[in-house]
């Protein structure tokens, strides 16, 4: 690699059709960062800013195939782990991960979208537990997700440091559990730990309705981490990067849910 060329981050996620999540929106937060992006499509959508109206799951043999060519061709400083659909996958996935052992990795466990569409089949959250959670440098649950890997409701701040605990246990090399359905007044409080060291980062609640922000973030983050940045400021980065892409999102389609301005959101703008 040139001093000139970027480096280059994997996304292994979904396609959204309707370009707010998904791997559109992790290329999107690649590019923002100056970060090259790859790309391994595990899934098919049909989807827009309304819902998730059909699901494809390509073969593993293509997928694998994907991988391949990615890690063959490119020196991959990051990974970020989207829609993983069932256990097949997630167990294709990370026997690639062990046997290539990228630098990080940045497991966002995506199972239910934001329009309530279960995106993870029930078979493959013990794969999930068992063979991805280990090779996670980091983990960006929501609450609901949380509490479906360590099976226990979450309400308050110390359920979460508990999740959190959990999480590690599991193997996990530190856990930033998000805070967007947690109810804590008219702030949303993300929270890191890593089993030495915890954090809080703490923004204003905003008051609107969007989409593809728990895949920004997650991609954000690896693509900082590709910069250089600690574990626990790639965290911050990457929370700052999705509120001014929040701040300045907007409504593409013909329903009130915002995607992020990538562009006014962009580090170096």
């Amino acid at each position: 690699m040139s001093p000139t060329t970027p480096a280059s981050a994997l996304t292994i996620a979904g396609s959204d059709s309707g370009g707010g999540a998904g791997i559109q929106a992790d290329l999107k937060a690649f590019a923002a960062h100056r970060v090259h992006g790859l790309s391994a499509i595990t899934a098919l959508t049909a989807q827009n800013t309304r819902g998730v109206t059909a699901v494809h799951v390509p073969p593993v043999a293509f997928l694998r195939a994907q991988l391949d060519a990615c890690f063959d061709d490119f020196d991959i400083h990051a990974v970020k782990l989207g829609m993983l659909a069932n256990a097949e996958v997630i167990h294709t996935v990370a026997d690639v991960l062990q046997q290539r052992r990228p630098a990080h990795v940045v497991l966002d466990p995506v199972m239910v979208a934001t329009s309530g569409a279960r995106l993870l089949e029930d078979s493959a959250l013990q794969a999930m537990r068992e063979r991805l959670i280990p090779l996670a440098t980091l983990i960006t649950p929501n609450t609901p997700e949380a509490e479906l890997l360590v099976g226990r409701s979450i309400g308050n701040a110390d359920h979460v440091e508990q999740a959190a605990a959990a999480l590690l246990d599991m193997g996990a090399g530190a856990v930033l559990l998000k805070g967007g359905h947690l109810h804590e007044g008219n702030r949303v409080i993300d929270r890191y730990f890593d089993g030495v060291s915890s954090e809080e980062f703490i923004h204003a609640r905003l008051p609107l309705d969007a989409h593809g922000t728990g895949c920004t973030l997650a991609s954000a983050i690896a693509a900082q981490l590709c910069n250089g940045l600690s574990l626990a400021n790639a965290c911050e980065a990457g929370i700052d990067y999705v509120a001014r892409g929040l701040q300045q999102g907007y409504a593409p389609g013909r329903s009130d849910v915002r995607v992020l301005d990538h562009f006014g959101a962009a580090p170096h703008a």
